[in-house]
């Protein structure tokens, strides 16, 4: 596919044949890929950490736990935010030192949140961490796609993938195990020297390639020309969508007037937003957002596979471990220890993924990776329940996991497929949103679904549960026989006995329907991730990775 326009892009020709020049970086490409993952992966880290400290973090700070939560949405909202505009600010101060800035910022916000002493103090803090972190994602996989030669980029995205797919699985375990042995507090303090660490090292192993260099000597010749309104809009949009979507179900979605009021104005921020960038980039002018790149088939197919990866990833990271607290009885820490093994295989099977991503088909690798996802579920809906072992619950975890890495390498890298050199920030800034809205979808989601499907499976089953029953009859009295028959002081008589017998019979009850709930959004997430299976392939087949990098 051709190079995009001068029209198309807002991007002027010098900086289009900059980014034809072929260009390698000064240090070990390794070495530069290591130092940029380094503060992402604190970054994802981040976004699950603080969940399981939440109990903490309100009695620490004298709130309750509904105002402790948004600890967790303040940050979800200003990383929106920040994500998709990431590339757009990179024009103007280079890629290089904007990385940097969004260390710094999250950083120094990491350590005042461990030393807040009020809750509004915190959510301050979390906010500009929020915002400092939804830089490094869209950054880190940008420098990576200029880093590496195209037949390289799997592997490189394999790092990468380490950081976004595996941080999330353990941030819960690390998280409880800190709040459990020292303090909350330290889940932000650890930030700080890796921080440190990953300043260091990328102010001596990263660079700015020709095509970043030239965008950034042609914004100081034409002066500081920002889209304010495009800034303004995305911020209304984005930051809305992400607050429906944290307490969307906590309010009753629709039947609170705060939560409509915050999609009406998400929607018409979003549309907004599309016509304002389209217009601005049809007069040459660059918009906040690139949406030209819809235009290519290959990324507009690939950003919703990546939201629809986001979705799955986080969804089922919110299901499990809810799953088994909720139903099986097990501790933060223990629940934990169910999702690690699937985070280990995550770490094993991307090397391998980024491997073959050089000699198979994307697309092949793509459909099977969501067939084995499928595969998976399936396996879950039919093997979960009440009495499910810890062996079993790990090992349908590591089946599930072992998808991701089939997935993640080769969305990403088709994602790129044609796209011009001077456009790898605004792919990625894009990429990252897609994953990441899909992650909060897929977290709302489950807490909405599981609540409605929770209800409406009760009160099907309370149907039956009547006087007349002769089967609950039946259960009652034979619970009731055996409950006075033990003697315990709170069945003193036969009507105690029959009140324990009922609560004994709704705990039953409660726990079947959560059960079914939970099996009802498996077969959802099943069906889901089985139609995207036809829609891999209206992919375009990509070109051999020798001719896409003459293209550059």
């Amino acid at each position: 596919m051709a190079s995009a326009t001068v029209e198309e892009t807002g991007q002027s020709a010098e900086v289009q044949a900059a980014a034809q020049v072929h260009w390698t970086p000064k240090h070990n490409k390794w070495l530069i890929a290591l130092t940029v993952t380094l503060a992402t992966f604190m970054e994802v880290l981040d976004t699950s950490i603080a969940n399981v400290a939440l109990p903490h973090i309100a009695g620490g700070l004298g709130a309750s736990q509904d105002e402790a939560t948004w600890v967790i949405t303040s940050y979800l909202v200003a990383n929106a935010i920040i994500l998709p505009a990431s590339a757009y600010l990179t024009t103007f101060i280079g890629r290089k030192k904007f990385y940097m800035m969004c260390v710094v910022i999250f950083g120094i916000s990491s350590m005042m949140c461990g030393l807040a002493i009020s809750l509004p103090m915190l959510i301050v803090f979390r906010l500009i961490q929020g915002a400092g972190g939804g830089g490094l994602g869209p950054s880190e996989q940008a420098i990576l796609a200029d880093t590496f030669e195209p037949k390289e980029r799997g592997q490189a995205f394999a790092l990468y993938g380490l950081a976004v797919v595996a941080a999330p699985a353990i941030g819960p375990t690390l998280g409880g195990w800190i709040t459990d042995n020292y303090d909350w507090r330290w889940i932000f303090f650890i930030n700080v020297p890796v921080a440190i660490l990953s300043l260091i090292l990328t102010s001596r192993m990263v660079e700015d390639p020709p095509h970043i260099v030239a965008e950034v000597a042609e914004s100081k010749r034409k002066g500081l020309n920002l889209d304010y309104v495009g800034f303004g809009l995305l911020a209304l949009g984005f930051g809305s969508l992400e607050f429906v979507l944290d307490k969307g179900q906590e309010d009753d979605w629709f039947g609170s007037h705060m939560i409509t009021a915050f999609i009406i104005v998400c929607v018409v921020s979003l549309v907004s937003l599309i016509i304002w960038s389209l217009v601005q980039a049809r007069k040459g002018n660059r918009p906040i957002l690139n949406l030209t790149l819809f235009r290519r088939k290959s990324f507009a197919i690939a950003f919703t596979l990546l939201f629809v990866l986001g979705f799955s990833l986080y969804s089922s990271t919110v299901l499990i471990p809810q799953f088994v607290q909720t139903l099986l009885g097990y501790t933060a820490e223990l629940a934990g220890f169910v999702m690690s093994p699937g985070g280990l295989i995550i770490m094993f099977m991307m090397p391998v993924v980024g491997l073959l991503i050089t000699r198979v088909d994307p697309r092949v690798m793509i459909s099977f990776g969501f067939l084995l996802m499928t595969s998976s579920l399936f396996a879950m809906h039919q093997m979960l329940a009440l009495n499910s072992s810890f062996k079993t619950v790990m090992w349908l975890r590591v089946w599930q996991g072992a998808s991701l890495a089939f997935l993640f390498i080769p969305i990403n890298t088709i994602s790129y497929n044609g796209v011009p050199r001077s456009q790898n920030n605004d792919v990625s800034g894009l990429s990252n949103l897609a994953r990441n809205v899909g992650g909060s979808v897929g977290t709302a989601f489950v807490s909405t679904m599981l609540a409605r499907r929770s209800q409406a499976h009760q009160q099907n089953m309370t149907m039956n549960m009547g006087s007349g029953n002769t089967a609950y009859n039946d259960r009652i009295s034979g619970i009731a026989g055996y409950l006075q028959s033990h003697g315990t002081a709170a069945v003193a008589n036969h009507s105690d006995a029959i009140a324990a017998a009922q609560g004994n019979v709704y705990n039953m009850l409660h726990s079947q329907t959560q059960m079914l709930a939970y099996l009802d959004i498996i077969a959802v997430l099943a069906v889901f991730t089985t139609v995207m299976v036809p829609l891999v392939w209206l992919v375009p087949k990509p070109a051999p990775a020798s001719s896409e990098t003459m293209a550059h």
